[in-house]
């Protein structure tokens, strides 16, 4: 891996993962919040209409109830009268004027021809009836609400009706009275208006499912949609469940049956207007819970910093290129917890043993006498000592070209000299740590820890061209090439990363001299420019 590449660090990994945490596990709370709070609004909309429905199916069962009672007292008082053609119209009449809940009052007789009316209506008065309801009537002789139908006059009607019976019991015929569905009549009246205005509405079924009351004049008298609601209608059950209008509209309803007539009555809500208060709900809930949440941020932030403060500079000095000055600072690190403090003096340890190692170059036997650089033997030491630190390094060899030539037009103290200035030019291109090394004859050899490849190849060619530039007394100037390797981006064994450098210097060789070659794997070469 290049060691250039930037590495997350500790710190905004801690940060990273305590914020990832606390971030699900708001979200997880926001979420649940909300499936609550909407399913607590579904089911008290529920609650609602059914307690409404519940409510208006009891006043229209005490409606029914009621006008069944005025017609039975009507056909008591027909019973004591039926010699008085009269009487007839005057029970009629009186049960009209009575109350305003009916649109029309009739009697019939026993063979279901029509002796009274109110109000009066000439067309009907003395002919038999011919409706279903008519019929039912006759055959049952009971008290009953009919069936939505089309009456003689057109209009759709359901009828409440009592039989009449004369004073020896015979059965003489019943009263009735109508309720004109499709004008305003009585369930108007009952019902009002629906106290929400956000698509929210009731209506009424008979026990056929046909619409007896709706909030839209053209649906009455036409067959309700058998969604769930209708369906436990017609089973007598009552209360509330979610349904589908005949739009595919998502409705909470509640329902509740009127027993005395079979009818059934629906209050209906949208489910998007039951929950509409979630977006006000959540805004008010993100808006107070935004405080805390952004100081438990900044509460991570300084946790993810006390932890990390110790690694990070025992990291930052682990890297420092004096190991004299990098001990100082690691001993000056707060390592607060046991894993900070187990790694400062480990890496303590790794800092003086490598001191101690890098201080035996210092030793004579270790050390080049024309040069005063590093031998081989001075080389394998340093060599080793990195190796066992684990640091990055480059390496750079260098040849003196044509250096026999040297030697042989201007003799061997000549030669000398040149090898002694090349040290210099050496010294003066590297840094303290560098480790510098005459590997014998005319060829050098640099250690650049914590360097990158590039950075090494960059410092060849500036010694080579800084040879070149260099006046040697007697010889003038002369020229070298230069093989620069690295540990690990060309050759993550660091005994083999000389190797490498050889073939570098050779394939420099090879290509013209004076130049400098980096080691590339599949024998790609990296050449600065002329």
């Amino acid at each position: 891996m290049n060691a250039s590449i930037r590495q997350v660090n500790l710190q905004r990994l801690i940060l990273a993962l305590a914020t990832l945490s606390a971030l699900v596990m708001l979200g997880n709370t926001l979420w649940a919040s909300y499936q609550v709070q909407r399913q607590q609004l579904i089911e008290k909309s529920l609650e609602a209409n059914r307690v409404y429905a519940h409510s208006l199916a009891q006043s229209t069962q005490h409606f029914v109830l009621n006008a069944q009672q005025q017609l039975a007292v009507g056909a008591e008082r027909l019973s004591r009268g039926l010699d008085q053609p009269a009487a007839h119209d005057d029970e009629v009449e009186r049960i009209k004027l009575q109350t305003d809940a009916f649109n029309s009052v009739i009697a019939v007789d026993a063979q279901g021809v029509v002796v009274g009316t109110s109000p009066a209506l000439p067309e009907l008065q003395g002919k038999a009836l011919t409706s279903a309801a008519n019929r039912k009537a006759l055959q049952q002789r009971l008290p009953m609400v009919s069936d939505p139908f089309i009456a003689h006059t057109g209009n759709l009607v359901v009828t409440l009706s009592h039989p009449v019976f004369d004073a020896d019991g015979g059965y003489a015929g019943y009263i009735t009275a109508s309720i004109h569905l499709r004008d305003p009549n009585v369930l108007h009246s009952l019902l009002g208006t629906h106290p929400y205005e956000d698509g929210s509405y009731l209506y009424v079924v008979s026990r056929d499912g046909t619409l007896l009351y709706h909030p839209e004049p053209d649906r009455v008298g036409q067959p309700a949609t058998r969604n769930a609601a209708v369906e436990a209608l017609s089973q007598g059950s009552a209360g509330a469940l979610h349904s589908h209008n005949r739009r595919g509209v998502h409705m909470l309803a509640g329902f509740a049956p009127v027993p005395a007539a079979g009818w059934g009555i629906v209050a209906q809500r949208p489910i998007d207007a039951a929950t509409a208060p979630m977006g006000s709900l959540f805004t008010t809930v993100l808006r107070n819970a935004a405080p805390l949440g952004l100081l438990s941020l900044l509460l991570i932030w300084l946790c993810s910093r006390r932890i990390a403060s110790p690694l990070q500079q025992l990291a930052q000095h682990a890297q420092e290129g004096d190991v004299g000055a990098a001990i100082s600072q690691v001993k000056a690190v707060n390592s607060w917890y046991f894993e900070a403090a187990q790694l400062k003096q480990a890496v303590l340890v790794s800092f003086r043993n490598l001191n101690e190692r890098i201080g035996l170059l210092d030793q004579a036997t270790l050390t080049d006498p024309l040069t005063q650089l590093l031998n081989r033997r001075g080389l394998e030491r340093a060599l080793s000592a990195l190796n066992a630190s684990g640091m990055p390094f480059g390496v750079i060899t260098l040849d003196v070209d044509h250096f026999k030539d040297v030697n042989d037009q201007h003799g061997h103290d000549a030669g000398d000299q040149v090898l002694a200035g090349i040290s210099q030019c050496m010294r003066a291109n590297a840094r303290p740590q560098d480790v510098l090394c005459r590997l014998g004859g005319e060829e050098f050899l640099a250690l650049l820890p914590e360097v990158g490849a590039d950075t090494a190849l960059q410092v060849a060619e500036r010694l080579r061209s800084a040879i070149e530039a260099h006046a040697f007394p007697t010889v003038g100037h002369v020229t070298v090439s230069a093989g620069v390797s690295h540990f690990p981006e060309t050759q993550a064994d660091a005994d083999l990363v000389i190797r490498q450098a050889d073939k570098a210097l050779y394939r420099a060789k090879h290509a013209g001299r004076n130049r400098t070659v980096l080691y590339r794997r599949r024998s790609h070469r990296r050449e600065p420019p002329s």
